[in-house]
């Protein structure tokens, strides 16, 4: 039986041509870059490629400006703790909440450290109010922390704009930008984002590996002390073969834009209208400011850890949330804090399609789906 890959917000497949271009980092040139030999200093070499490849594909001003990571939680620690440490006179931190738990889970872990932090409410369509923000700035405000695009709802939010906020008030801002890469165009130009998140088995690299745009002239401070690779900015030998393979990956991101906001956009459209055509069913999010590949719908009086069960038996992979708190029975906190109820909430689904999905395939989810919740319907436990 065919796989049907339908959770691209969780991982992606890794693109041949970046296998490629990372085996050789593998089997051949395995010397360490950090080395005053020629083997070793090829190695450097590639890195610093990659460095310039994934700075052009975020639209970074200067490669220097990006800092590798081991993936996208590091990143999301590091800037968030750079940015405290290095505003030591101010207390708090502002973020949403519908962020990652790799933003909410410090969070939490600040406020018992004796930090103040506020979390911004959404509205029932996902999106975050910039007036709250202007509202809750203040002197002591350190850092504003907010996503680019839900990982959940694939909500976009004004990201730019709240860093000018941030900025007006003396403070700096963070986003989590792990969604959007490849998909959607962020204004770094512009300097209203200091500190920048990416993960690279979101655009087609392997896991593992991620990145950091630190702007240039943003005070920082490490997270991970050691030697002095990444300019002195993160230490411990650098992971080449994931490197090179996120360069790669960043390059061709930037090369498939286009397909993502039309192909692969139809294809969740498509796949969306017949869905909700189904009785009893809701879209979770902003219907316009959405990432093109991503779909929540939720199914009412359905539960919906029996509901990817059964896909699953099909064959199909879909996700009920965020895959870092899949192992939870709780409905997600994304939907919890839009008010969603909580008989559609618990029967949520998460499609999240790239350019290597297919018409096919889709097919398939229209035709396996409506039976499916049809059955759970009929032995659910949740009734009106």
């Amino acid at each position: 039986m065919r796989t049907i890959y339908l959770d691209n917000n969780a991982t992606t497949a890794v693109d041949p041509q970046v296998v490629e271009a990372m085996m050789p980092f593998l089997v051949e040139y395995y010397g360490n870059p950090s080395s005053m030999h020629e083997f070793g200093g090829n190695v450097a070499n590639a890195i610093e490629k990659a460095r310039e490849q994934v700075a052009s594909s975020l639209g970074a001003t200067h490669p220097t400006e990006i800092v590798f990571t081991s993936c996208g939680t590091e990143s999301d620690n590091t800037a968030i703790r750079s940015a405290l440490g290095s505003r030591k006179n101010r207390h708090r931190l502002i973020t949403t909440r519908v962020e990652h738990p790799a933003v909410l889970t410090l969070a939490r872990h600040l406020e018992r450290d004796g930090y103040k932090v506020t979390y911004l409410p959404v509205d029932g369509d996902g999106n975050v109010s910039l007036d709250l923000l202007e509202e809750e700035m203040d002197e002591d405000v350190a850092l504003v922390s907010m996503m680019a695009a839900n990982n959940e709802t694939g909500v976009i939010f004004p990201v730019e704009k709240a860093g000018r906020i941030a900025h007006e008030h003396g403070a700096l801002f963070h986003t989590d930008a792990v969604q959007t890469m490849g998909k959607v165009a962020l204004d770094l130009g512009g300097g209203n984002i200091d500190l920048l998140s990416i993960s690279g088995h979101k655009v087609h690299a392997p896991k593992g590996v991620g990145a950091l745009y630190v702007r240039r002239g943003c005070r920082f401070r490490p997270f991970l002390l050691g030697g002095h690779q990444e300019r002195g900015r993160r230490g411990g030998t650098e992971n080449v073969p994931g490197i090179v393979a996120l360069g790669k990956a960043a390059q061709l991101s930037q090369a498939h834009m286009d397909e993502e906001g039309t192909r692969v956009r139809a294809l969740r459209d498509r796949l969306e209208k017949s869905l909700l055509a189904m009785p009893d069913t809701r879209l979770n999010g902003d219907v316009d400011r959405r990432l093109p590949g991503t779909t929540n719908i939720s199914f009412k009086n359905v539960e919906g850890e029996a509901l990817l069960l059964m896909l699953d038996r099909k064959g199909i992979c879909a996700s009920s949330g965020s895959a870092c708190t899949s192992g939870t029975l709780e409905p997600s906190h994304v939907l919890r804090a839009m008010g969603v109820p909580f008989h559609f909430a618990h029967g949520s689904l998460r499609f999240s399609l790239c350019r290597v999905n297919t018409d096919e395939e889709v097919d398939s989810v229209i035709e396996a789906l409506p039976p499916i919740i049809e059955r759970l319907r009929e032995i659910s436990l949740f009734k009106d």
